[in-house]
């Protein structure tokens, strides 16, 4: 997509390109761009070989939560449950393997620690491992169930949004399983394929009585761990697998907590805000750098950590102040998290502008699997020639050949090249969807 938008920025003879799209709707926009250019063909496959490539990121060492040790993310999740069983006598941890360590050793060496009766396997079951939890959390249990990884949650998608989610609502209050916590690995990790890529965080936050918490790194996953376990509310804790050894920070041995439902402001900018939860918030941290040397763009970028219920106060504040809005998420576009929080954004800001509040334009638009800053300063740098940042130019113009091609290739669905939601290296951009005064 990268070389799509340079391919585009060059000014090609639109009729060419365009009547190529019309061609096929089952051909996916690099196969077009290719017919036309000969050089795209080695672009396309360099960009695929980094496509997953940033560097992460560490957190300054805390120091408000005591003596700190150098941990990994998964580490950093076994810290927390071994917090959690030392302190809390009525906690559980269950799974397949988990007795033995887990697939990713998050759960090493706390059988042996704390007894089989308190960290035990199970069958191959996600059904019976969330319906399990449901009644050991109703039953006062601290209930800490591992799902192998997040693409295996779906058998358990009944047990979730219609027994623990809407446990208390149907009680009158009278019972809840707000003791359960439901832990899975997340999200991408460059050779996991369609059954160990997949980011499902948006199925979930379409159903009331659920909370989901994605960390970006070992101090934010053992805070927010805590914090779901503690919370009184059942919570789904997505864990970004491709940080569990990359990402290494000094993490406080002690217990303690980061509050759910908060974003974190962490680089203040003027121009745009970029918003990302998990993996993501490193691959932006270099758009953040990128952006402010080769364009002069000053970057706002907010962690959101919590998915549902999520900070629109800390978002919404923030685009107030730079008119224009990010989104850079793993998970496929249609229906993605995402548009909620556009859709949130623009409608909190019609608002605003009607009490009089100047605002010059509202421009967002969202990253689908932008494993690679360089694909996400693409885009800035494509719409930043397009004068969409005020400072370069005048008021945002529209660009109705990129739309055409987006909309006729339909996001690269049927294209055998450019699977929709399966690996790690496809990505797509969405059009502004609203633009303030005229």
């Amino acid at each position: 997509m990268a070389a799509a938008a340079r391919f585009l920025l060059r000014g090609a003879g639109s009729k060419a390109y365009i009547s190529n799209v019309n061609s096929s709707a089952q051909s996916c926009l690099g196969t077009s761009l290719r017919k036309l250019s000969p050089s795209c063909l080695s672009q396309t496959k360099t960009q695929k070989k980094h496509s997953s490539h940033f560097t992460y990121h560490p957190d300054p060492v805390p120091s408000n939560y005591g003596p700190t040790t150098k941990m990994n993310l998964f580490q950093s999740v076994t810290s927390a449950l071994d917090n959690t069983l030392a302190s809390d006598p009525t906690a559980v941890i269950f799974g397949e393997d988990v007795a033995f360590g887990g697939v990713f050793r998050c759960t090493v060496g706390l059988r042996d620690k704390y007894g089989k009766d308190r960290v035990f396997n199970t069958p191959l079951c996600e059904q019976g491992i969330v319906g399990f939890g449901i009644g050991a959390a109703v039953a006062g249990a601290t209930a800490i169930a591992e799902i192998q990884f997040a693409d295996y949650i779906y058998p358990a998608f009944d047990q979730i949004v219609n027994e623990a989610a809407k446990y208390r609502y149907r009680s009158g209050n009278m019972f809840d399983c707000g003791n359960l916590t439901i832990r899975a690995p997340w999200g991408c990790v460059g050779h996991g394929s369609l059954y160990h890529s997949q980011s499902p965080e948006a199925f979930f936050a379409h159903c009331p009585g659920l909370k989901i918490v994605i960390p970006r790194g070992p101090v934010q996953c053992k805070g927010l761990l805590l914090s779901c376990i503690e919370d009184h509310n059942p919570c789904i804790f997505f864990e970004p697998k491709i940080l569990y050894r990359a990402a290494v920070e000094q993490v406080p041995t002690e217990a303690y907590t980061i509050p759910l439902s908060q974003a974190e402001v962490l680089q203040e900018g003027s121009d745009v805000t970029l918003v990302a939860w998990g993996t993501q918030i490193h691959v932006l941290r270099e758009v953040v750098t990128m952006a402010q040397e080769k364009l002069g763009v000053s970057c706002e970028l907010i962690d959101l950590q919590t998915i549902l219920p999520w900070d629109t106060e800390t978002v919404c504040k923030s685009v107030a102040k730079t008119g224009r809005l990010l989104i850079s998420h793993e998970a496929p576009v249609t229906g993605g998290f995402a548009a909620e929080i556009s859709s949130t954004v623009q409608e909190e800001q019609v608002e605003v502008f009607r009490s009089g509040q100047e605002i010059d334009q509202l421009l967002t638009f969202t990253c689908f699997r932008a494993n690679n800053s360089e694909v996400v300063y693409s885009e800035l740098l494509r719409r930043s020639l397009s004068h969409h940042f005020s400072h370069l130019g005048t008021r945002p113009g529209k660009d109705p050949v990129f739309n055409h091609l987006v909309r006729k290739q339909h996001l690269g669905r049927g294209c055998p090249s450019a699977p929709c939601a399966t690996t790690d290296c496809y990505f797509w951009f969405n059009e502004p969807s609203l633009y303030m005064r005229g």
